[in-house]
């Protein structure tokens, strides 16, 4: 197993590449919404207020990009509410938590 290591000034952004895959492919997607949109670089890039460079970024899913700028470029396609889907159904957490949950038992009936 590798990392693929990206250098953004002093910082190493450090990612697996099954990351880098999930990365590069909402990239592609926020390529797409756009696209489908019908939308210039230009346009999407004004509206996030980022440059050009950066929603090229974005769209190759740089993990040197921060995740506000991502945030942005999604706002600036009407997405930003499909941020909020991420974990929303967190089927392993669930499970994990449903494991921790203490089992309440019956008190015992009293004779009358």
């Amino acid at each position: 197993m590798f990392t693929i290591i990206y250098i953004m000034g002093k910082n190493a952004v450090v990612l697996l590449p099954g990351l880098q895959n999930i990365l590069s492919e909402l990239g592609e997607n926020i390529r797409l919404a756009r696209l489908r949109r019908g939308f210039s670089t230009e346009l999407v890039a004004e509206r996030a207020g980022i440059s050009r460079a950066t929603l090229w970024s974005v769209e190759k899913g740089s993990p040197s990009v921060a995740m506000g700028i991502y945030i942005s470029v999604l706002n600036a396609l009407k997405l930003e509410k499909d941020i909020l889907l991420v974990a929303k159904d967190d089927e392993l957490g669930h499970k994990l938590q449903d494991l921790k949950l203490p089992v309440r038992q019956r008190a015992k009936k009293t004779g009358k």
